[in-house]
């Protein structure tokens, strides 16, 4: 399952909650002005995501795109 995660969520053997969790960081990932309150909420909370969860999940994916894209401006991890 490792592998096909990695290669692509959306064929994985996951949860409909991680999926949706998923597709959700995606839009975030590549435009988070598209991320409209009202979509998230319409899309997430039918697989049990509040609005604490979308929080954490929001702060958690902004996150990791902040420090990664500081490691890549940085050269951090390159040879």
């Amino acid at each position: 399952m490792v592998n096909a995660l990695r290669n692509d969520y959306r064929t994985a053997s996951i949860s409909e909650q991680d999926r949706t969790m998923l597709d959700y960081v995606v839009k975030l990932t590549k435009d988070a002005t598209k991320s409209a309150a009202r979509k998230i909420t319409s899309s997430c909370a039918p697989v049990g995501f509040d609005d604490r969860g979308i929080l954490q999940v929001t702060l958690i994916a902004s996150w990791f795109n902040y420090i990664n894209r500081a490691a890549d401006a940085l050269g951090v991890g390159r040879d």
